[in-house]
């Protein structure tokens, strides 16, 4: 067996076993394999796909490239949600403290930032001096007291995954259905969970922007979830304008602070609470996941949800006073208006021109080694569905670059679109998938 028979045979459209695989993945792990050959068999996988049985032993080896978490000492039935990814996507934020509030632990194993989509540990990371990089026994050790942790993906962790994301993400081969599930199975099962939810995002602003290919996307995602014998629901949610109202980190940290604190956005909210719904009704702390969403209002409108957010903060080193009086955060140095060109209504806003935009600013990274500004960002004061006036303000940009202030205004201008009538807004939760939907 040699890599190059492998690669030619997968090209060539043919399935690949389970030994083929593996020794494919093991090897580039162990530095067997080059970077050009595992990069040749990623394209032959991105442009051939893969059947059921290649993308569970894709998901299977990843998996047991590394350490695979146990939580079987905490009690109850420990459930996480994973996002595909979006702009203005700060769900976990909100929902990890809501969830946790509830008696359902979270074990939460989150990323970076990727391309146009913000990721969840920068945006904690703005919290001045909130920590993510807690070791395995470290991590197992908080959710066992406070029922949730939130940490990016050790070394021990998935580390096959890890190498070949990287090299995915610089040859075009990102967008692949089997490559993906097995990225994101493969992290979510090693981090100890007994149920998943997820929430795949459709549209303008997400990875996948074809709704069928979302849809396929879950079903995948589920299937192998119920292979590994952990109960798994998907939520295809719209991702054609940005969630919420703000987009960047600290921003967006601030309006996780109004969610928490009952005053956050109604698309924001109307998301998180119906995850955060099902994930309380996997834990079976809920008969219904419309029961699961009621406690979820409830833990927010109880203040047991922020004081368990203001506990996280406190456990993971982070300033629980600036959290607490947000106003006290440095600010952006420069800022400028994006104002209505014409009378009526906002019909769309182009949620992957904000993202682009937002990474321009300062709140994302165009190359690896970037680093990110926390303050920079976009406040949207309009979105779908709003009225305008001629000259009202439509977003607030921020940002510490004022070599960038005019062509990110003239780029967000053009991202929005008008119409004269009252336009109907798509739903923002689309469809709901789970074992029976396979």
């Amino acid at each position: 067996m040699t890599a190059y028979e492998i690669i030619s045979k997968k090209r060539d459209g043919f399935e690949l076993n389970a030994e083929e695989i593996s020794f494919m993945i093991n090897g580039y792990a162990e530095g067997q394999i080059p970077d050009y050959q595992m990069s040749a068999w990623l394209m032959a996988v991105f442009l051939r796909g893969m059947n059921a049985q290649e993308t569970m032993a894709v998901t299977k080896n990843m998996l047991y490239s590394g350490e695979v978490v146990n939580l079987e000492k905490i009690p109850g039935l420990k459930v996480d949600k994973h996002s595909t990814g979006g702009v203005g996507d700060k769900v976990s934020i909100i929902l990890a403290p809501v969830v946790a509030a509830a008696g359902v632990p979270v074990p939460m194993i989150s990323g970076r930032g990727l391309g146009h989509t913000g990721g969840t540990l920068d945006k904690l990371e703005s919290i001045p001096g909130f920590r993510v990089d807690y070791s395995i026994a470290e991590y197992t050790d908080k959710i066992s007291r406070l029922g949730t942790c939130l940490i990016g993906q050790t070394p021990d962790i998935c580390p096959a995954d890890k190498k070949m994301y990287a090299l995915r993400d610089v040859t075009a081969t990102i967008q692949s259905i089997p490559l993906i599930t097995g990225s994101i199975m493969s992290k979510k099962l090693a981090e100890g969970i007994d149920a998943l939810v997820l929430d795949v995002k459709t549209g303008r602003g997400a990875f996948m922007q074809n709704y069928e290919d979302s849809v396929a996307l879950a079903k995948q995602l589920i299937s192998v979830g119920e292979q590994f014998g952990k109960p798994t629901a998907a939520y295809i949610t719209n991702m054609d304008e940005p969630l919420g109202n703000t987009v960047g980190n600290w921003l967006e940290i601030v309006e996780c602070i109004d969610g928490l604190q009952g005053k956050g956005p109604e698309d924001l909210m109307e998301v998180t609470h119906q995850l955060c719904g099902a994930m309380i009704y996997l834990g079976k702390k809920a008969e219904t996941i419309e029961e699961g969403i009621r406690i979820s209002k409830e833990m927010i409108s109880s203040g047991k949800a922020w004081q368990k957010f203001l506990e996280i903060v406190a456990e993971q080193n982070g300033d629980v006073d600036m959290v607490q009086h947000p106003q006290k955060y440095p600010q952006a140095q420069f800022s400028a208006e994006v104002k209505a060109k014409q009378n009526g209504y906002v019909k769309s806003i182009h949620s992957l021109e904000v993202g682009l935009t937002a990474v321009t600013l300062g709140a994302g990274r165009q190359k690896a080694d970037d680093i990110i500004d926390p303050k920079a960002g976009i406040v949207l004061h309009k979105k779908a569905g709003s009225s305008v006036k001629e000259g009202e303000i439509l977003m607030t940009v921020y940002t510490d670059k004022e070599e960038v202030l005019t062509s990110a205004v003239e780029r967000l201008g053009r991202a929005v679109t008008y119409t004269g009538r009252q336009p109907h807004v798509q739903p923002l939760i689309l469809e709901f998938l789970d074992k029976n939907s396979l």
